[in-house]
């Protein structure tokens, strides 16, 4: 549920606060797992990067449903896909990427993706981002 403090001063979800809720879905989707965030087969994550896009306005008291996949699968992270949808209405309201690398936070370094992780995205294999389509009359200001 958004609450007051997601939104901005023109009334509608924040784009920092957009991520702040993304992020709580990413820890929701490796907790469905079996993993934290510092402990897939003994290893944690590190954000790379992240991209969005706002597909329609979100308010105070709406429940946003946040959908994951992976995609781009690579020797030491992959892209975690995900789509914001208001759970009454189904209307979508952000999509986006964030890119995941591994790290072994007691050397410091980026390490390659646990094998036993990798087979287990094998459910939630989903295209990437690059690939989605993009009707530009759906989106906001145009």
């Amino acid at each position: 549920m958004l609450y007051q403090s997601h939104l901005n001063y023109g009334g509608h979800l924040d784009n920092a606060l957009l991520l702040t809720v993304v992020s709580e879905a990413r820890v929701r989707f490796f907790k469905s797992l079996g993993y934290t965030e510092l402990n897939v087969e003994g290893v944690g994550i590190l954000v790379s990067d992240a991209a969005l896009q706002y597909r329609s306005e979100a308010f105070h008291g709406e429940v946003m449903v946040v959908g994951m996949g992976a995609a781009d699968l690579g020797r030491k992270g992959f892209d975690l896909v995900w789509s914001m949808n208001e759970q009454a209405s189904q209307r979508e309201v952000a999509r986006g990427k964030t890119g995941v690398v591994f790290f072994d936070y007691a050397t410091r370094q980026v390490v390659p993706m646990p094998p036993a992780f990798r087979d287990r995205l094998a459910s939630f294999k989903a295209i990437s981002a690059d690939e989605w389509p993009v009707d530009q009359s759906e989106m906001i200001g145009t």
